[in-house]
């Protein structure tokens, strides 16, 4: 598994607190600091995946994940605000700070959504 996460660090945001707010989703991964935007670098979401469980929003995460899905890789989008605090929401539409950009890539793109949000839902056959 790959995992690509950027944010656009804006004139009037802190710099620290956009990096910090990456780190607390993907704190295995290098912080790449560039001019506009910081981006993170990692093969881990062991964070991203434990966050997920403990705001018990597995189902929603794994949606979020399987409708950015094409080919091998699954691409979100996440609020920088929420992230600082070490918690998730996702983002639809275009918030004022922007948004943590995060891409995921696996050969198995199906088999990594599993990981990071396994169903809640009880399959009956």
């Amino acid at each position: 598994m790959r995992i690509v996460a950027r944010a656009a660090c804006y004139p009037t945001e802190d710099r620290e607190k956009v990096k910090q707010a990456l780190l607390n989703l993907f704190p295995e991964g290098e912080v790449e600091e560039h001019q506009d935007e910081m981006v993170v670098r990692t093969g881990s979401g062991e964070r991203l995946r434990q966050t997920i469980i403990d705001h018990h929003i597995r189902d929603t995460a794994r949606s979020m994940m399987l409708c950015g899905r094409s080919g091998s890789v699954s691409s979100f989008r996440l609020n920088k605000q929420v992230a600082f605090v070490g918690k998730i929401s996702f983002v639809e539409g275009n918030p004022p700070l922007g948004a943590i950009e995060v891409e995921i890539e696996d050969d198995d793109i199906d088999a990594a959504i599993d990981h990071l949000a396994e169903s809640t839902v009880e399959v009956r056959e």
